[in-house]
């Protein structure tokens, strides 16, 4: 069984655009472009006037910088009063090799490594939520792409770029993919709200440990997510956690206090952990419904892949979960 995860690693990164997802905006087209490196581009305050302009997508190599390779950043400048749609993804196709993004001058999303611990992702298709709180539907929101290449093409190279949303997925969702803090070891403290984790590496979520590099696969690893409920969930009488499939057991906690776990007990080749979806019922006293909550996940691999490696992730009322699940493949 766990020989299907490892090739799933590998085949992953080739889907493309479900038909589940309808882009309300197109993003192909001219951006803002420069060579060079300088965080702060990611400020949507930056001017950006006297950059190149460059078609996406296409290779950089295509489109007057021939033989480049290093670092460049793209930007470009969206309006988006009278988007009405919810749960919406920024789909970027395929950048060879590493990328960070950034919606109104906060990171969304990562894949790949820079240097000095370089590993390219240039197989791996593009998609990040873009996290409600950071959208701008009243007026303009800059997007920023910081992009690193070592040989061949370069830069946003393919894909039907734009912003996506998916038409299955319950109107009542909050989606919790995407960037999560994550820290290799074990200590009970971990899942407390007010553990200091400002020194604890980012993950994006769903994806395997392995993806990030992270040599020693078997061992402990925990999650944590911070989320505030949007206004169409705070009414609810009885939500649901849905963390998609975890590789392989799980203790998984809301503000301190653990909500379910996930372990049939079995060894390496026998257990079938690894191929549950985590729904777990999140009792309404522990939930604060107008402001800040917190997932602590505790994952223990036994062997191979490792992580929260499959979605869907998110938070629905209990009459909407299975939607959620078969909202989309991954």
């Amino acid at each position: 069984m766990k020989s299907f995860i490892t090739l799933l690693i590998f085949i992953l990164p080739l889907v493309g655009i479900s038909d589940d997802l309808r882009r309300v905006v197109d993003l192909r087209g001219e951006w803002r472009f420069s060579i060079g490196d300088n965080p702060r581009w990611a400020n949507p305050d930056f001017d950006d006037h006297n950059w190149e302009k460059i078609f996406v997508p296409s290779p950089w190599e295509n489109e007057g910088f021939s033989g480049f390779d290093g670092y460049a950043w793209y930007r470009i400048t969206i309006d988006l009063r009278g988007l009405s749609e919810n749960n919406l993804y920024l789909v970027l196709g395929y950048i060879d090799d590493v990328d960070q993004v950034f919606l109104n001058g906060e990171m969304i999303g990562f894949s790949g490594s820079f240097p000095p611990r370089f590993y390219t992702a240039y197989q791996s298709f593009r998609r990040y939520r873009i996290p409600p709180e950071l959208l701008n539907k009243d007026g303009k929101n800059v997007i920023a792409v910081r992009v690193y290449d070592t040989v061949l093409d370069g830069g946003i190279i393919k894909g039907d770029v734009g912003i996506y949303t998916n038409r299955n997925e319950p109107e009542k969702t909050l989606l919790i993919e995407g960037l999560w803090r994550f820290r290799e070891g074990d200590n009970e403290r971990w899942k407390e709200n007010d553990y200091d984790i400002s020194d604890w590496e980012y993950m994006m979520v769903p994806s395997f440990w392995k993806s990030m590099k992270h040599s020693r696969l078997e061992g402990v690893i925990w999650y944590k997510k911070e989320f505030v409920l949007p206004p169409q969930l705070q009414e609810e009488s009885m939500l649901m956690l849905v963390l998609g499939k975890i590789d392989d057991f799980d203790h998984t906690y809301l503000n301190g206090v653990l909500i379910g776990s996930t372990n049939d007990g079995k060894p390496l080749g026998y257990s079938n952990s690894w191929h549950q979806y985590r729904v777990y019922p999140i009792p309404n006293e522990l939930l604060n419904r107008k402001g800040k909550n917190i997932i602590s996940v505790r994952v223990k691999d036994i062997g191979g892949n490792a992580g929260i490696y499959e979605g869907p992730l998110g938070i629905v009322p209990f009459s909407n979960y299975r939607q959620l699940l078969n909202a989309r493949d991954y």
